[in-house]
C-alpha cells in the first residue's frame, strides 16, 4: 500500500519567521506523512534570527524564500493553517486547502530588547510552533 503524504501550507504576513519555522519544522520531523509549504499574504524576506534557532536544532532553512500565496494558485492542500490574526483574517477562505484552521503564535519578528532577549523570543515561539503542531497532526491522526 503506497502512502500519500498530507500536503500542508503554513500562511502569514510576511512569511518571514513563523510559517518559515513551522515549514522547516514539520519538513524535518513529520516530512514522512507531511510536505509542508509556506506563504504570505505578501513576500519579504525570510528573518535571520529564525534561520539561526532553526539552525540550533538541526534544520537548515536558510535557503528558504519568501513567497506570497499567489505562488501556489492552482495547488490543493489537505491542512491551510494559519499562523497569524492577519493571515487568518485577511485569507478566509483558500479554495486549495480542504482544511482551514488558525493556529496563532506571537511574532517573535517585533521582539525588541537585547539580542539575547530576542533570541528567547524566537526560541520561545520555534519551541511552540513545534509542539502545538505535532499536538495538531497527532490529533488529526496524521501521525502517532
Amino acid at each position: 500500500m503506497t502512502f500519500i503524504k498530507k500536503r500542508v501550507l503554513f500562511l502569514c504576513t510576511a512569511n518571514s519567521c513563523r510559517s518559515q519555522m513551522a515549514e522547516g519544522i514539520v519538513n524535518h520531523f513529520l516530512g514522512d506523512k507531511i510536505e509542508a509549504f509556506s506563504a504570505g499574504t505578501e513576500a519579504t524576506y525570510v528573518n535571520p534570527t529564525a534561520i539561526e534557532v532553526m539552525k540550533e536544532i538541526g534544520i537548515d532553512i536558510s535557503r528558504h524564500e519568501s513567497k506570497n500565496l499567489m505562488a501556489f494558485d492552482g495547488q490543493s492542500f489537505d491542512y491551510v493553517i494559519t499562523l497569524c490574526g492577519n493571515a487568518n483574517e485577511t485569507c478566509p477562505l483558500y479554495i486549495g486547502g480542504a482544511k482551514k484552521t488558525h493556529i496563532g503564535f506571537n511574532d517573535p519578528a517585533k521582539a525588541t530588547g537585547t539580542q539575547d532577549e530576542i533570541l528567547k523570543k524566537f526560541h520561545r515561539v520555534r519551541d511552540e510552533i513545534k509542539e502545538k503542531l505535532t499536538a495538531f497532526f497527532q490529533t488529526e491522526k496524521i501521525i502517532n
